[in-house]
């Protein structure tokens, strides 16, 4: 197979070294100084807010001096997920990436192009003084990934522009003219341990292999949620046998479908074998039902040594609860086809003994949906005696009909690829959201080269699309 070639070579010669440097969301540190290094060597008016986030300034191409200036955005900070057999630190590990066919991907770790091929380009424009383009603020946000933070504390006037331009959305041809609003409820469950009854057996039950994939961007498309299918199996147990839970640690972060699940139970001696059956059965039924979007699903059973468990009230509550709770698409948008309002339940991991921490994790382009879904969330733990809090979340992006920036951005489109793009609204958060409360009256727009498995170890970038955004970002500069 020819090898493709990786264009504009001064884009992926960038991406290559952003993915040097550790940028774990809110440890961004190293990120920081080499944007701050990178802006100050090539000459350019570069400073850092409080938050963290990174401003560099390019003066106007001659004779685009009185162009509008133009915000390029994209965040620094990267999903850390790698698969349990990669040994790989991301505070200190240089992303190690490799081609296949037309896709650039990570070995076993996310690859970061989410967002640092928005960060490349931004970084190519500063660096090639052979392009034409009004004022630029090229900004740089920190920790996106993990509550939309830097965003969040960025104070009115760090940017000037009229216009922007985020760089952190996923299919290239289609652009985003608005976004969910989010917020997580995390709960908390108490208890003191306690011996397992005499006669018991434990089993150490573990569902792997899923897609995973974005909390937001992908929670539509029929992708099994790794917390949700063991948790079918642990209240199969209860009302059976009155299995007893004695650790878990399934899923990890907030914004992503959980794709591993792990969970130590005990279960009475005489129930030992049809436990093994009906494991065995719900493999098969579950395969059968994600059978398409879940090929590579595993379904693990192993003896494990005597552990505490939890009391009995409280393991009843816990697993009827996690049963119970919401996870998925809730409704559909009435004015386009979107998912409007959806929650993940994301992680549920026994952080010390006697205290199981669950997050999760609401998303909604209408605020009052938003909270509807995250009171309905509430409420099922409420009931069953746990801790919540629900957190101030985000504000969504409301489409500006008006909008100037979407109207040349079609109209370079269309006149380079020969085709209409698509213009629609994302179900997850962008940090549009944010600035349109910052910064009333921005006129904004996001797009970005096709992207497929963020937020998990099969992230992966579709070559040639960049070559696309590239040339299309270009277009929309010297034409504005």
């Amino acid at each position: 197979m020819e090898k493709i070639e990786l264009k504009p070579a001064l884009v992926f010669d960038m991406f290559a070294r952003i993915n040097a440097v550790p940028r774990p969301s809110k440890r961004e540190e190293k990120m920081i100084d080499f944007l701050r290094h990178f802006g100050e060597e090539l000459g350019l008016e570069t400073k850092v807010d409080e938050t963290g986030n990174v401003l560099i300034r390019k003066p106007a191409s001659s004779g685009m001096e009185n162009r509008p200036t133009v915000i390029l955005q994209s965040h620094m900070d990267m999903v850390c997920e790698k698969n349990n057999d990669v040994e790989f630190d991301f505070d200190k590990d240089t992303i190690q990436t490799y081609i296949d066919g037309e896709w650039m991907k990570a070995k076993g770790t996310t690859l970061g192009a989410d967002d640092g091929i928005g960060c490349a380009m931004e970084m190519a424009i500063l660096a090639d003084n052979s392009l034409r383009h009004g004022p630029l603020e090229c900004v740089f946000t920190r920790d996106e990934e993990t509550g939309l933070t830097g965003a969040e504390g960025m104070k009115p006037g760090f940017m000037t522009g009229q216009i922007l331009i985020n760089l952190d959305s996923e299919d290239e041809g289609e652009l985003f003219v608005s976004c969910a609003g989010g917020c997580r409820t995390a709960v908390t469950f108490r208890f003191k341990p306690e011996a397992a009854p005499a006669d018991s057996f434990f089993l150490r039950l573990t569902v792997k292999g899923l897609t995973g994939g974005h909390s937001g961007d992908d929670i539509d498309k029929k992708r099994a949620n790794a917390n949700k299918l063991l948790v079918r199996y642990l209240y199969d147990g209860l009302k059976a046998w009155g299995l007893r839970l004695a650790d878990i640690q399934a899923g990890g972060l907030h914004n992503a479908i959980p794709r591993e699940a792990s969970c130590l139970v005990a279960i009475p001696n005489n129930y030992k074998e049809q436990a093994r059956v009906r494991w065995n059965i719900f493999a098969s039924e579950v395969q059968e039902e994600f059978c398409t979007t879940e090929p590579n699903m595993e379904f693990l059973l192993e003896s494990a040594d005597a552990a505490a468990v939890l009391p009995e009230d409280v393991n009843r509550r816990l697993i009827l609860a996690l049963q119970g709770v919401d996870n998925g698409v809730y409704a559909i948008s009435q004015d386009i086809a979107l998912v409007e309002t959806s929650s993940n339940l994301a992680s549920i991991k026994q952080v010390e003994p006697g205290v199981i921490a669950i997050n999760t994790s609401q998303r909604s382009s209408l605020l009052s949906n938003r909270l509807n879904m995250a009171h309905t969330v509430a409420a099922v733990f409420e009931l069953a005696g746990a801790e919540v809090e629900i957190g101030e979340g985000y504000p969504g992006w409301a489409m500006n009909p008006k909008s100037e920036v979407l109207r040349i951005a079609r109209e370079q489109y269309v006149r380079l690829f020969g085709k209409e793009p698509i213009v629609r609204g994302i179900h997850a958060g962008l940090e549009c959201g944010l600035f349109s409360e910052k910064y009333p009256g921005l006129d904004m727009v996001s797009f970005g080269p096709t992207l497929r498995g963020v937020h998990s170890p099969d992230e992966r970038l579709l070559i040639p699309t960049v070559d696309k955004v590239w040339r299309h970002l270009l277009a929309i500069l010297e034409n504005i």
